[in-house]
């Protein structure tokens, strides 16, 4: 049998890299948040951010209770109360920002109460952070990666971020436990302070109360 030299060999991959790639590309990179907003109240979402992470977000009102269009109002604050983002009358609009500091990010949505009736308004939010953040169709143009390129560009940067992410981990439990060996080490002075106390509160009164029984010529 004659095989034909001309033809392309097909390039094999380990399989714990294909399946890698299949979840890559066909799983999703985020997930969309639904809010039910009241007519008097406030909805907000969370999400805990180390520094240096790139956070893209878009919201739209989908549809309100009654079948009438509605606006909200929208604020964005880290988490030192810093203002990020803040838009009031709007229908949709998008927030992007890097991280200056690590913590608990707030987003709060709240109709404007120019919306007649009583309807709920409906609103999505579309919330990405870092790798899922990234533009890649740009990046692809960028650096002319197409295919398999692409998708193991993509699957560094997930690598790099669950390396950052467990570093972040690493730093917060040591921290943690820092604190919780400082908090131990006062708690134990304070234990020790505490019963030299009572001893020479006890060794005062046992003293006291002999001086006066010798004066009382009762002992």
């Amino acid at each position: 049998m004659i095989k034909d030299s001309n033809v392309p060999m097909a390039m094999t991959f380990p399989p714990f890299l294909v399946v890698l790639l299949l979840a890559l590309s066909t799983g999703p990179l985020c997930d969309a948040i639904w809010l039910n907003i009241p007519k008097t109240g406030t909805k907000c979402v969370s999400e805990e951010i180390h520094s240096n992470v790139v956070v893209l977000a878009d919201y739209v009102v989908v549809s309100v209770e009654d079948g009438q269009t509605a606006t909200i109002a929208v604020k964005v604050t880290s988490p030192y109360g810093n203002n990020l983002h803040h838009r009031e009358n709007v229908t949709y609009g998008r927030f992007a920002f890097t991280t200056e500091e690590a913590g608990n990010y707030l987003a709060c949505f709240w109709s404007d109460n120019r919306t007649r009736g009583s309807g709920e308004v409906v609103v999505n939010i579309d919330w990405k952070t870092g790798i899922a953040a990234k533009d890649w169709e740009s990046v692809a143009r960028k650096e002319k990666l197409q295919g398999v390129e692409l998708e193991l560009r993509k699957l560094e940067g997930a690598v790099e971020a669950i390396h950052e992410n467990l570093l972040y981990l690493k730093s917060r439990e040591a921290e943690m436990r820092s604190t919780s060996e400082t908090t131990n080490a006062r708690v134990a002075w304070f234990s020790i302070m505490s019963l030299g106390i009572c001893i020479v509160v006890s060794g005062l009164q046992v003293w006291y109360l002999k001086r006066f029984f010798q004066k009382k010529k009762l002992i």
